[in-house]
């Protein structure tokens, strides 16, 4: 059974992307096709604030794409060596939270220790920031321009400090309508799709209405998570399955659900 997930690849130690590989134990045939591409902004600024850890209670990563900014941040500004030798030590000895264990492991190859990686969302990391001792100065959130409200109202109305500032854009895949078409052409209409964010969704919903023809309504949608829900629902698709955490193995296990419910009794 053939399954599209609107995605880039990202390759594990096995070499082969973590989604296709478990959604392969289950005998269902994935496509990646990535719908998103990325602009980084402000990295001057978010330099800036890096190389003064004194002035904030910790970080925020809700993203793969922030924590990526702050690597560029390090390369290209010549910090590495500032970074290893103290800047890294000093923000380490505050929190740095992150939403998920992609963003958690990006973190911890740049040399910091997260936490939060468990919570699969941000209202469930702005829950777990809450339990949490806080400084009198400010979290620093890296973020995408389009990031949503929840996180900073939950921790404004807990009175804990944040500052947010935009490092990276959203914006379409350029080859999005292109590998859309040539997947039907090749493989036809899929059993399911997947999308990974209301922009994904946003972009390539109206290209699918149109390759799919009169089959739309056969397809499974399902969702990574919470937010990506809501805008499905918004855009009056039905959420066939919402993953219980953005992983390879909650979302494989929520798709054989919706495909093959015979095999999950």
């Amino acid at each position: 059974m053939k399954v599209l997930l609107l995605k880039d690849a990202k390759d594990d130690e096995s070499g082969q992307d973590p989604y296709i590989q478990e959604l392969g134990l289950y005998g269902l045939e994935a496509t990646l096709i990535p719908v998103l591409s990325f602009e980084f902004l402000s990295l001057p600024s978010l330099s800036e604030k890096l190389s003064h850890p004194e002035g904030f209670g910790g970080l925020i990563f809700t993203s793969p794409r922030a924590v990526e900014a702050v690597k560029l941040c390090l390369e290209k500004d010549n910090k590495t060596e500032d970074w290893e030798k103290s800047l890294k030590s000093r923000w380490n000895a505050k929190s740095v939270y992150v939403v998920g264990s992609a963003t958690a492991s990006l973190v911890n190859k740049i040399g910091l220790d997260a936490e939060g990686a468990h919570s699969g969302n941000a209202e469930k990391l702005a829950e777990y920031i809450c339990s949490r001792p806080s400084s009198a100065l400010p979290l620093l959130f890296p973020c995408g321009t389009i990031k949503g409200d929840t996180l900073p109202k939950m921790l404004k109305d807990k009175g804990i400090p944040m500052e947010s500032m935009h490092v990276y854009q959203t914006i379409p895949h350029p080859g999005i309508q292109g590998n859309l078409e040539s997947y039907y052409e090749n493989q036809g209409v899929p059993a399911s799709i997947t999308f990974f964010s209301p922009s994904g969704l946003k972009y390539s919903l109206e290209y699918i209405q149109a390759l799919s023809g009169g089959s739309f309504d056969q397809i499974k949608f399902v969702s990574i998570g919470p937010s990506t829900t809501r805008a499905m629902a918004a855009q009056g698709l039905p959420v066939s399955c919402t993953a219980e955490s953005p992983t390879p193995q909650a979302l494989a296990a929520g798709i054989r659900k919706v495909l093959q419910p015979d095999s999950c009794c």
